[in-house]
C-alpha cells in the first residue's frame, strides 16, 4: 500500500465508524447511561469552543454556527416531545424519534460527501499554493451551521434525556393494579 494514500484511508474509515455509532445511537431504544450522556455534553460543549474559537476572525462563521445552534436547541425541544421514554426493572430507557434520527444522518453524510467532493475538487490548485489545503474554505458557515444544528441538537436532547429520565420513579418489579 502506497504510504500516501494511509492518512487519507484512515481519516475515511475512522468518519464511516463515526457515522455508523451515530447511527446506531439515533434509532431504537436506547437505555440511560448517564456518565455516557454527560460525557457526550462535556465533549460537545469543548468541541463547539473550540470551533468557535477558531472561527472568532469570521463573523459569517460564527453567525453560521450560532444559527446552527439555535436551530439544534429548537429541533431538540422537538425530539424530546416525541421521544418515548419508559421505566424498567432493568433500567430507564428513552427512544429517539426516528425520523429527526434519519434527516440528521442525511444531513451529516451529505454535507461530508460535498466537502470531501469539494476538497478533492480543489485539491490540486490548493496543493500548488504556498498555504496548501488550508486555501479550502475551512469556517464555511454553510458547514459550522450544519456543524452547529447538529452539536446544538445532541447536547440539547442529552440533557432532555438527563433530566427526564431523572424525573421519573424507578420502576417496580411487580405489576401496579
Amino acid at each position: 500500500m502506497d504510504p500516501k494514500l494511509f492518512a487519507p484511508l484512515l481519516i475515511v474509515a475512522l468518519v464511516l465508524w463515526g457515522i455508523y455509532r451515530r447511527a446506531r445511537r439515533s434509532f431504537g431504544r436506547q437505555a440511560v447511561v448517564r456518565g455516557r450522556l454527560w460525557g457526550r455534553l462535556v465533549m460537545l460543549a469543548l468541541v463547539v469552543v473550540l470551533v468557535g474559537a477558531g472561527a472568532l476572525h469570521d463573523a459569517r462563521a460564527l453567525i453560521g454556527l450560532g444559527a446552527g445552534l439555535g436551530c439544534g436547541l429548537l429541533l431538540a425541544a422537538v425530539g424530546l416531545r416525541y421521544a418515548q421514554f419508559e421505566s424498567t426493572p432493568e433500567g430507564h430507557f428513552y427512544t429517539p424519534h426516528a425520523m429527526i434520527g434519519a434527516v440528521l444522518m442525511a444531513v451529516l453524510v451529505g454535507r461530508i460527501g460535498w466537502r470531501v467532493l469539494r476538497v478533492y475538487a480543489a485539491a490540486p490548485a490548493a496543493l500548488s499554493s504556498p498555504q496548501g489545503l488550508g486555501t479550502i474554505d475551512p469556517h464555511n458557515p454553510v458547514t459550522l451551521g450544519l456543524f452547529g444544528g447538529l452539536v446544538g441538537y445532541y447536547a440539547a436532547f442529552n440533557l432532555g434525556v438527563l433530566r427526564r429520565s431523572s424525573a421519573m420513579p424507578p420502576a417496580t418489579s411487580t405489576p401496579q393494579p
